[in-house]
């Protein structure tokens, strides 16, 4: 969710106060078998477990640096349990974050609180919009906040029952965890094969991340790169290729095995970037650039997604970052006869003067920053391994 000010759509921040009417009954957490009821101390399993009302994660604590500069972090110690809470938390300092997933209330019940915060009474306008296109409005901390509780809410969604058993999951550990409903103290077990998730490590489900390797290939004498289009992107708009990465395989081998699977190229060598958070729905897309040979030809025909890909000088891909239209637009790409696998030479009528010759991915995005730190002579391929 965003709200609108002068700098623009930002993310949205309510208070507990504000939200409270959405919650339902306290406790919120470390609930028990009845709505309003705290689990009993003895019921450890229940510690921070939420079994009733919508779905809220704890997201984690902004902790607020001293004078100095010093972080002023707890250690564990000082959250134990012999210890009195009140007190344990006169001394956290900082501001905790929470998600809170509004699906399944009303929509005039969410409306009426949102309308009724400080700032709908102050005039801003909130409104839920697409998280892609919000990911270029945030700041780097309210992209890492807005990534992690839509990771943890998607993740909450799609996964409501039990692998092993097929009862109903709970969450607990204020929503980190899902555990299985017909372990609960009070589940009704006579007569049943117990759940397989009651033995070991196995009795929890944790959130998963699904990491993607996002690959740049450079020539061998770093002046052109290599872009694909998938035929079911946006007109013109080419970008670096990618793919997951699957069970048993490094990273590394990842992007060796997608640029053969995918483009038919060998890689000469591999260089990592960076990383970056991507919550569509729970993905860590990993930046890499690879070597090889433009003179050797390019296969499109290997995977039905790839349409279309191409090298590019510096210089065309310089023009496209340069001009602000540049992703937007929609203009004219080079030709290339994907038969002889050869590239025809663009011309001036193919993307008239002052046009971008393609549309290139958002700064925002890794494969954007992948393009323009090649582009900008940010990095050494040199240095590949």
């Amino acid at each position: 969710m965003s709200s609108s000010g002068s700098n623009g759509p930002h993310l949205a921040r309510l208070s507990t106060a504000e939200v409270k009417p959405l919650l339902g009954p306290e406790p919120f957490f470390s609930q028990s078998q009845q709505e309003g009821e705290l689990a009993k101390s003895d019921e450890k399993v229940l510690q921070a477990a939420r079994l009733h009302g919508p779905p809220v994660v704890f997201l984690g604590l902004h902790e607020h640096e001293d004078a100095s500069g010093s972080s002023r972090a707890l250690p564990s110690s000082d959250f134990s349990a012999k210890k009195d809470a009140a007190e344990i938390v006169s001394n956290i300092h900082g501001t905790p974050y929470f998600s809170l997933d509004v699906t399944e209330i009303q929509e005039t019940k969410v409306n009426d609180v949102l309308g009724g915060s400080q700032q709908g009474r102050d005039g801003v306008k909130f409104e839920f919009i697409d998280g892609r296109a919000a990911m270029g409005n945030l700041s780097q901390f309210d992209s890492g906040v807005f990534s992690e509780a839509r990771s943890l809410v998607d993740w909450s969604a799609r996964n409501k029952y039990c692998a092993g058993c097929g009862s109903p999951v709970y969450t607990l550990w204020a929503g980190w965890k899902h555990a299985c409903s017909s372990l609960l103290p009070w589940a009704d077990s006579a007569g049943k094969k117990p759940c397989p998730t009651d033995k070991a490590l196995n009795n929890y489900l944790h959130p998963r991340t699904d990491p993607v390797v996002i690959i740049l290939t450079v020539n061998t004498t770093n002046d052109k790169i290599l872009l694909g289009r998938n035929r079911n992107w946006p007109k013109n708009f080419y970008s670096a290729l990618a793919g997951f990465v699957e069970p048993g395989e490094s990273l590394e081998d990842t992007v060796e095995r997608e640029m053969w699977e995918e483009a038919g190229i060998k890689i000469q060598g591999v260089k990592y970037h960076s990383t970056q958070p991507w919550p569509f729905p729970a993905n860590i897309m990993a930046g890499f650039y690879a070597v090889a040979d433009s003179s050797a030809p390019v296969r499109t025909d290997l995977d039905n997604e790839l349409e279309d890909a191409r090298w590019y000088t510096r210089e065309e891909v310089l023009s496209v970052l340069a001009q602000s239209e540049g992703t937007k637009s929609e203009k004219q790409a080079p030709k290339w006869d994907s038969s002889s696998e050869e590239k025809v030479e663009s011309s001036p009528e193919d993307h008239p003067k002052d046009e971008a010759p393609f549309k290139a991915p958002p700064r925002n995005a890794m494969a954007g920053v992948l393009i323009s730190d090649w582009a900008h002579g940010k990095v050494n391929i040199n240095e590949t391994t």
